[in-house]
């Protein structure tokens, strides 16, 4: 072998060397791409799942509140028809003569509220005395106050106040002192 051969054998097993270990350091950089990829869709993933949790959690919430106030519509048009069964209960007891459409009246009334108690209607409980609460109550009107105590506070309650599941359909209408 000559001198030439060496050096060309010399210079080919750098040459080799060299791009072995181009490809060692390419096989690192794809192994290195791959994680980077991989970790960028676990990341992917779990902000999907996540989102995906938070809606099933926001929906079924929406559902439930759905239901409860379904019959909302219904309920409010049949608030006025309670007013009216009370009204006529009130100006029935006045009439001794009555009695016996007092009571029919009374048992339809009861039903009707049963019914409506069955689905979720509840009337507020509002007592004369206590403070007025812009966020439960509607003030109708203020009047002077027989006395100091019943500066602020509730002197009378014109129109009851309903709630549907937990949330107030109508507001009591009130008369408060000044």
């Amino acid at each position: 072998m000559s001198k030439k051969d060496k050096t060309n054998d010399i210079e080919n097993e750098q040459m080799d060397a060299v791009q072995n270990e181009a490809v060692e350091v390419e096989e690192q950089t794809a192994e290195e791409k791959l994680q980077d990829e991989l970790k960028q869709e676990k990341d992917k993933f779990l902000r999907l799942f996540a989102e995906f949790e938070n809606y099933k959690r926001r929906t079924s919430k929406e559902r439930i509140e759905l239901f409860s106030t379904a019959s909302e519509g219904v309920m409010k048009t049949l608030l006025p028809v309670l007013d009216d069964f009370e009204r006529a209960l009130n100006h029935i007891e006045e009439d001794k003569e009555a009695e016996e459409l007092r009571k029919g009246v009374l048992l339809i009334y009861q039903k009707l509220i049963g019914t409506l108690e069955k689905e979720g209607l509840k009337a507020m409980e509002v007592e004369k005395g206590i403070a007025f609460d812009a966020d439960r109550h509607e003030a109708i009107t203020q009047i002077p106050a027989p006395n100091d105590e019943l500066k602020g506070k509730i002197i009378d309650v014109v129109e009851k106040g309903y709630v549907l599941g937990e949330k107030i359909i109508r507001f009591p209408k009130v008369v408060i002192g000044q």
